[in-house]
């Protein structure tokens, strides 16, 4: 439903063209390579491939087309994380709408459009995971085992405790799924 009303808002402007709608982030990375948009508008949360996984495979590609995240996550770690990845825009859904058609606009000629009392949030708290500590920690909260996740991330499970005790701590929580909890509510995962 949000999918198409914003697809509908954006249709509606005159200088605006809106070339298609994904529901997934593997569609939407398809389409991506076959149409190459200008700017790209999506989410953070969508099955397959995250909003933030999106944004990063556009940058990596070395694409042209620069990302928007419209998003109900309000979170620095959510931010930073996104700016890490290459996006250039960082909206919250709860904007007035003519925010995203200006937001789209000023991407498009080069700027960066984030939420401003976010940005400054960002800025006052770090993320103190590194990113093989946020992948192992995500699937532990997902319940997986640290066998299975050993087995997902080719490491050894001795390596995957590691990286569980690591991430626990630096959290100061009390086990790893008060870990990830703490680390998802952050926005670092």
């Amino acid at each position: 439903m949000v999918r198409g009303a914003l697809s509908a808002l954006l249709g509606l402007e005159e200088d605006i063209e809106v070339l298609g709608s994904c529901a997934d982030g593997s569609s939407a990375w398809s389409e991506t390579q076959r149409l190459r948009p200008d700017v790209i508008v999506t989410d953070i949360e969508m099955p397959e491939l995250t909003g933030l996984e999106l944004a990063t495979r556009v940058r990596e590609h070395r694409l042209p087309s620069k990302v928007i995240i419209v998003t109900t996550f309000a979170r620095a770690g959510y931010l930073r994380r996104a700016l890490d990845a290459g996006v250039a825009g960082y909206l919250l859904k709860d904007a007035p709408a003519d925010q995203l058609a200006d937001a789209v606009r000023r991407v498009h000629r080069g700027g960066r459009v984030i939420d401003p009392q976010l940005a400054a949030a960002a800025w006052t708290e770090t993320d103190p995971l590194n990113e093989r500590e946020r992948q192992v920690l995500r699937l532990a909260g997902e319940g997986l085992s640290a066998a299975e996740i050993a087995a997902r991330l080719n490491l050894s499970q001795g390596t995957v405790r590691n990286y569980l005790s690591e991430a626990i701590g630096k959290l100061e929580a009390g086990n790893r799924i008060e870990a990830y909890r703490l680390a998802r509510q952050k926005g670092w995962l």
